[in-house]
């Protein structure tokens, strides 16, 4: 198994990203089982945040994928409703790992269950320490976030037992691969 380590450039928000800001409520009539419409629904990850805020967006306009490799976030990341969409959504631009302060429960669970982001809790306030468009490289067996320009390194909380449930892409594919449920 390769060693599961990413780099490249983060987006940083703030607190309270909540999941309409995540993905707006127009584009939940997409079925993110339907390829194409999966690979829609990444074109409007994050569209809902204010542009005043982040002029930068996400997403650039017109393009299905973001340049940007991870998230880093604040406190309580992805509050507000419990739509799936908003895991979804960031996984299919391209983002597979959102660091972040502390998680909205449904969200962290979301994410883990749709195996499409391994949810890191820091145990630092990296939002107030990155610009969006910084190189990091982040390490999940390490457990680190090491910045590229200026070497730091910080750490987030053990993902433990979801961790194997986002490898194996969600909690259908984990609950096939270990025998819970048939093939």
């Amino acid at each position: 198994m390769t060693k599961p380590v990413f780099t490249g450039p983060v987006y940083v928000v703030r607190d309270n990203i909540d999941t309409d800001q995540i993905i707006p409520a127009q584009y939940l009539t997409l079925v993110p089982t339907i390829p194409d419409e999966y690979e829609k629904l990444g074109s409007y990850a994050l569209a809902g945040l204010p542009e005043s805020l982040y002029p930068t967006r996400f997403v650039k306009e017109g393009k299905l994928d973001s340049d940007y490799a991870m998230i880093v976030g604040g406190k309580n990341f992805g509050c507000g409703s419990s739509r799936e969409h908003a895991p979804i959504a960031i996984g299919s631009a391209g983002c597979k790992i959102v660091l972040a302060e502390s998680f909205a429960r449904i969200f962290f669970r979301n994410s883990v269950a749709t195996g499409e982001l391994y949810p890191c809790e820091l145990t630092d306030r990296l939002c107030d320490v990155l610009k969006t468009g910084e190189v990091v490289t982040v390490d999940l067996d390490a457990q680190s976030v090491t910045v590229k320009n200026t070497g730091k390194v910080f750490k987030f909380k053990s993902l433990g037992d979801v961790r194997p449930v986002v490898d194996a892409g969600g909690l259908f594919n984990y609950a096939r691969q270990t025998g819970m449920i048939a093939k």
